[in-house]
């Protein structure tokens, strides 16, 4: 299936880098309102590039268009591939306004058409092995979901010296400008909300703390770079997600049961390894020791994170087997490093929507979805310094499990039996509650 992009910035690069590896997906070619930036990408990736938008809309092979310019962009430009009777695809987040993303939901369903939208990552196979292990009972009852996006004090980074693989530069200041939550909150709610369903209220707080992060001036000059809030589930969860650009690197995902924990370290590594963890007493006893807490050989020994259990790989829509990697001693390097800092499989996404549309079937995220999160989205950054709750109101039908993941799995119950150190400290316990044998008892 074809597509036409529109918007070749710094996100362009990162759909490049696994877009081939979708065999169902065609680019048409791409069109951005800078012209030199779009004739520089389509000369490094070999790609036509039209004049103008009205060439690229009106392109009739193309059935989706892929929006990734810049965010206040977002509605204009949605509305117009829409009228020009395209299927949308649009970065996160969909739209800055409520009102907004209704009309243009509304648009679609008068015509006939489909809207998704980033972020994809609950199609990972972190995600869908999370997703799985719940759907098996591995940890129980699940009660808390946590989630961190601490995305590293990037201001002392020398942000405005990044550049994509084109050589596009990271738009550090309109990021400042837009906010952490925007950009980056979908990436966990698309996740909570795929495994749990909708959110019946959030409460949160969201403050601007770091005003020297720049010397430039900024437009508005006091966006929330921090945020926190809770999730109050319909199904009964509770979850928390935190997102800030002070903190280091910390983009943990954590499923708590009253059995269990299941977690991952990042959403950003799309293949990252999942660990289950069955409470017992010996792991929660000795989580409370100083040198079991500073030594990571004592945490495996006792249990402390769990095991690692094996990720659900399957092909993505629309492709028939998973891509082998390369042997050459260059692949073999670029997958040493991938497995180092993680991919995102950002296309995954697109894939899914032309996959969809080609045999007929519901897209995921479906309008309802992509809806919801543009209100959690919203509600979080707007909650301000002195905090705010807000019901919602949007909601979804719940999710379930794909099929082809559920076919992909083992059973994750059956990771999570006792270990046999488990009942050797139960023992141990047992000894020394009882004491030593009397004197005569050993004669």
């Amino acid at each position: 299936m074809k597509i036409g992009i529109i918007g070749c910035g710094y996100v362009f690069d990162l759909y490049m880098s696994t877009i081939y590896n979708h065999e169902s997906i065609e680019i048409a070619g791409v069109y951005d309102i800078n012209p030199e930036r779009a004739k520089k990408v389509s000369d490094f990736y070999g790609l036509k590039h039209y004049p103008d938008q009205d060439s690229i809309l009106s392109d009739a092979s193309i059935t989706i268009i892929a929006n990734f310019t810049s965010i206040e962009s977002h509605y204009e430009v949605n509305k117009a591939i829409l009228l020009a009777g395209k299927h949308v695809y649009c970065e996160k987040p969909f739209v800055t306004d409520m009102a907004q993303a209704r009309e243009l939901f509304a648009l679609a369903e008068s015509l006939g058409l489909r809207i998704s939208c980033a972020p994809s990552n609950a199609l990972s196979s972190t995600s869908q092995t999370m997703w799985k292990a719940v759907h098996d009972g591995a940890v129980g009852d699940v009660r808390m979901v946590y989630a961190e996006f601490d995305n590293q004090p990037v201001y002392l980074m020398n942000p405005e010296t990044w550049r994509s693989r084109s050589g596009t530069p990271w738009p550090y200041l309109h990021e400042y400008e837009s906010g952490c939550t925007w950009e980056h909150v979908g990436y966990h709610l698309a996740w909570m909300c795929a495994i749990f369903g909708p959110v019946r209220s959030v409460t949160a707080f969201s403050k601007a703390t770091l005003p020297d992060k720049t010397d430039l001036p900024m437009n508005p000059p006091d966006t929330p770079d921090f945020s926190v809030a809770c999730l109050d589930f319909e199904c009964g969860v509770v979850g928390r997600i935190t997102c800030s650009i002070a903190a280091p690197f910390d983009h943990q995902m954590r499923i708590i049961g009253n059995r269990g924990i299941v977690q991952a370290n990042t959403y950003r590594d799309y293949e990252c390894p999942v660990y289950l963890e069955r409470f017992g007493k010996l792991a929660l006893d000795m989580r409370r020791i100083r040198l079991v807490r500073t030594n990571s050989l004592l945490q495996w020994l006792f249990g402390i994170g769990g095991t690692k259990i094996p990720l659900i790989r399957t092909p993505p829509p629309g492709s028939k087997a998973l891509k082998k990697p390369g042997r050459s001693p260059k692949a073999l390097l670029k997958s040493f490093w991938s497995g180092q800092l993680g991919v995102q499989d950002k296309a995954i996404g697109l894939a899914e929507l032309a996959d969809a549309i080609d045999t007929n079937r519901p897209h995921f995220p479906s309008h309802e979805f992509t809806l919801h999160l543009t209100e959690l989205t919203l509600a979080i950054q707007g909650a301000g310094p002195n905090g705010s709750a807000h019901p919602l109101s949007c909601r979804f039908e719940p999710v379930d499990l794909p099929e082809r993941s559920r076919a992909a799995a083992p059973n994750y119950l059956d990771y999570a039996g006792h270990l046999l150190r488990e009942r050797l400290w139960r023992r141990f316990r047992e000894l020394l509650r009882k004491g030593p044998a009397p004197a005569t008892d050993r004669l």
